[in-house]
């Protein structure tokens, strides 16, 4: 489990991006129970997420409408299968309109560039 936090913070809310190997729709809710036992995590707003199984789309919004899908696209974009990834928001009490997309999409961004210098595709 790869945890990126506090990468973001807009207007009082503050966001945190995790992602792992995952295989199957059990090893999501593994996943997610696991990231759970934090209490931080347990605590917060939405913990939004996606994850491709092959070709089989998993995702939640956990509340923030349509956040799952801009996880989704951008794993579809990078070809990032069979691992999950976990938007994780803590409302700061102000909305922030089509910027939370704007952030998703950014933690996201984040959480892969930090795969890829771990990992770094042969050749």
């Amino acid at each position: 489990m790869r945890i990126l936090e506090n990468i973001i913070s807009d207007r009082g809310s503050r966001y945190a991006v995790s992602g792992g190997p995952c295989r199957s729709e059990d090893d999501a809710k593994a996943f997610l129970k696991e990231l759970k036992r934090r209490k931080k995590f347990a605590k917060a707003t939405h913990n939004t997420w996606a994850c491709l199984l092959g070709d089989t789309p998993l995702k939640n919004d956990d509340g923030e409408s349509g956040a799952g899908m801009v996880i989704l696209r951008m794993l579809e974009r990078e070809g990032l299968s069979d691992h999950i990834v976990v938007v994780t928001r803590w409302y700061g009490g102000k909305h922030l309109g089509g910027d939370r997309f704007r952030h998703v999409q950014e933690a996201v961004r984040l959480y892969i560039d930090a795969l890829r210098q771990a990992d770094p595709a042969p050749g």
